[in-house]
């Protein structure tokens, strides 16, 4: 019994939650795989991986002893109905024995919310627990080249560092690429670098990668279900903004039905009041919108886009 203790790995898992989240955003709407990333099955692929790392024949010897996730939030006022799936996330978290640390976002630069804080919260914990728990594995789920420091401390610990990333781009709502690239530095100053996009491309069929995605289940409404409630109409009162209806729904995106400026394209990612997974066709919503200079110029007519949608749907 002592023997197995002493053949023990611990490991430590830390979570940059804004990146998790793009990440997963990312394989649910823009990948083919259509599905968000398993908590669990990351779980299950990071002993697995460090059992093979470490010649461990048993990966019961692999054991994951602590969990944190880090994440800027919004106050449950702005965020509204969207309460729910976070709590649907949370729950899953929990589950997994995931302790999580939520900072309020602020208001920055350019009008928009942001992450103040978290990256060195998350530094001085993992530091922190590293020191105390002894971790001998730390596995970080980032990839921003912030934690360069961290990692270094750690390295003065005799901690071994796992980084879990991810390497992708694709073309966003405004026909713009995006990308999501990890530090070079990062990568570098880490002792087991997993860049998760290659092993995923690099076995695309096979049970370890499959494992890390959710399997989802959708249900379809009843026949006739949709036309069974009647509604009264509701009047858009600002510039710049309509009322009307989803009529096609695509892999993270849709468009809504607007005869008077042909129709406007949305992203997921405008959503005020409810997931993308939530929306059907012929739900009315009320939108913001505004020309799409970019499409508007390759296209030779105006485009637009809403860049603000509110479900009015119950």
């Amino acid at each position: 019994m002592n023997n197995q203790l002493n053949n023990l790995v611990r490991i430590g898992i830390f979570y940059d939650g804004y990146y998790f989240y793009k990440v997963s955003n990312y394989y649910k709407y823009e990948h083919g795989r259509k599905a968000r990333i398993s908590i669990a099955g990351l779980h299950d692929f990071i002993r697995a991986e460090i059992a093979s790392i470490l010649k461990i024949e048993d990966i019961r010897h692999c054991q994951i002893i602590d969990a944190h996730y880090f994440k800027g939030r919004s106050s449950a006022k702005e965020m509204g109905e969207k309460v729910q799936s976070e709590r649907i996330f949370e729950d899953i978290l929990m589950r997994e024995n995931i302790v999580t640390h939520y900072l309020p976002l602020r208001y920055g630069e350019n009008n928009t919310w942001q992450e103040k804080g978290i990256d060195v919260w998350l530094a001085l914990e993992a530091y922190e627990l590293a020191i105390y728990k002894r971790f001998d594995v730390l596995v970080l789920v980032a990839g921003d080249g912030d934690y360069v420091p961290l990692v270094r401390k750690l390295n003065t610990l005799g901690t071994r560092v796992m980084l879990i990333c991810w390497n992708y781009s694709y073309y966003n709502e405004s026909g713009t690429i995006s990308e999501t690239k990890t530090s070079r530095h990062l990568l570098e100053e880490v002792l087991y670098p997993v860049v998760m996009n290659e092993r995923i491309n690099r076995e695309p069929v096979s049970e370890t990668v499959d494992s890390l995605f959710v399997g989802e289940k959708r249900e379809a409404p009843a026949a006739g279900e949709a036309s069974a409630v009647v509604r009264p109409p509701v009047e858009a009162d600002e510039p710049d903004s309509a009322v009307s209806t989803i009529f096609s729904l695509k892999d993270g995106f849709g468009f809504i039905k607007d005869e008077k400026i042909n129709n406007v394209f949305f992203y997921f990612g405008t959503l005020t009041n409810k997931d993308f997974d939530e929306l059907e066709t012929g739900m009315r919503v009320k939108y913001y919108y505004e020309e799409d200079m970019e499409r508007s110029k390759k296209d030779g007519a105006p485009r637009y886009r809403a860049y603000k949608v509110t479900v009015l749907d119950p």
